[in-house]
């Protein structure tokens, strides 16, 4: 489990946006609504819950420090 800032990978994040289930799921309307993943996979929804709230975006840091 990852505590404090986490490191934003440019290959991981490209590649969740233009991976070919996604593309599927969202062109055929077969999306579960937010707040759903307790329902789909309820072990990774634990684990994500707690990882989101350990850890802190370094682009968050930086809107947060930065003044635009």
């Amino acid at each position: 489990m990852k505590y404090g800032i986490r490191k934003p990978s440019l290959k991981k994040s490209i590649a969740a946006r233009t991976s070919l289930k996604r593309f599927v799921r969202h062109n055929l309307g077969i999306k579960a609504p937010r707040g759903y993943g307790w329902l789909t996979n309820p072990k990774k929804a634990v684990y994500n819950r707690v990882y989101n709230k350990t850890s802190v975006s370094l682009f968050k840091l930086l809107k947060k420090f930065l003044p635009f």
